[in-house]
C-alpha cells in the first residue's frame, strides 16, 4: 500500500464507518470497465469529480455523484460556486490538487480546505463503491462516511440521471 492509499484509508477509517478495500486491475479502474469486470452495479458506483470555477481566481470543489447520473457542472455547481463558468478540472489539475489519478479519485484523503459536495442521490444507497486513491484500489462504504468528512455537504440536484436534461 502506498502513502496515498494509506492517507485515504486513514481518512475513511476516521469516520468510524466500516469499509472494505477492493483491489482492482489499474487497467479496469474506470467506472464502466470496473463495474463490468467486478460485478458492481453502476447504481452503487460513485465518482468523485473535481470541478474548477473560473473567476478572479479559480475555485475548486470535489463532487461525488452516482455513475448513473451526470454532474450538473454548468447549473448547480456553477451557481453554488458563484462563478460565471465552471468545468471539469483537467486530469493534471486533479492530480496536482489531490495526488490522485482519474479512476482512483475519491473524496477521502483530500487536502484540507477542498470542499466536498455529495449529490443527495448518493446518500440513498446502502453502500457505494468509489475510488480508493489509486487506480488499483476502490472503497466499498456506506455513504454516511462521505457526509462525515470535513467540508462535506449533501446537495439536492447536484446531478441528474443520465438521459435527463
Amino acid at each position: 500500500m502506498n502513502e496515498l492509499e494509506q492517507r485515504v484509508q486513514a481518512s475513511v477509517a476516521a469516520t468510524g464507518v466500516p469499509f472494505d478495500v477492493v483491489a482492482c486491475d489499474p487497467d479496469l479502474a474506470d467506472t464502466a470497465a470496473f463495474c463490468a469486470a467486478y460485478g458492481f452495479a453502476p447504481d452503487d458506483s460513485a465518482n468523485t469529480i473535481v470541478v474548477v470555477g473560473k473567476g478572479d481566481r479559480p475555485l475548486h470543489v470535489a463532487c461525488v455523484v452516482l455513475a448513473t447520473t451526470r454532474l450538473d457542472v454548468n447549473g448547480a455547481v456553477r451557481r453554488r460556486l458563484g462563478v460565471r463558468k465552471a468545468s471539469f478540472a483537467p486530469a493534471e489539475t486533479t492530480r496536482e490538487l489531490t495526488g490522485m489519478l482519474i479512476g482512483g479519485v475519491t473524496a477521502f484523503g483530500l487536502p484540507p480546505g477542498l470542499p466536498v459536495w455529495i449529490d443527495a442521490a448518493v446518500t440513498t444507497r446502502d453502500r457505494v463503491i468509489l475510488g480508493g486513491g489509486s487506480r488499483s484500489t476502490k472503497l466499498l462504504v456506506a455513504p454516511a462516511a462521505l457526509t462525515l468528512l470535513p467540508g462535506a455537504e449533501v446537495v439536492e440536484g447536484l446531478a441528474t440521471p443520465v438521459g435527463e436534461t
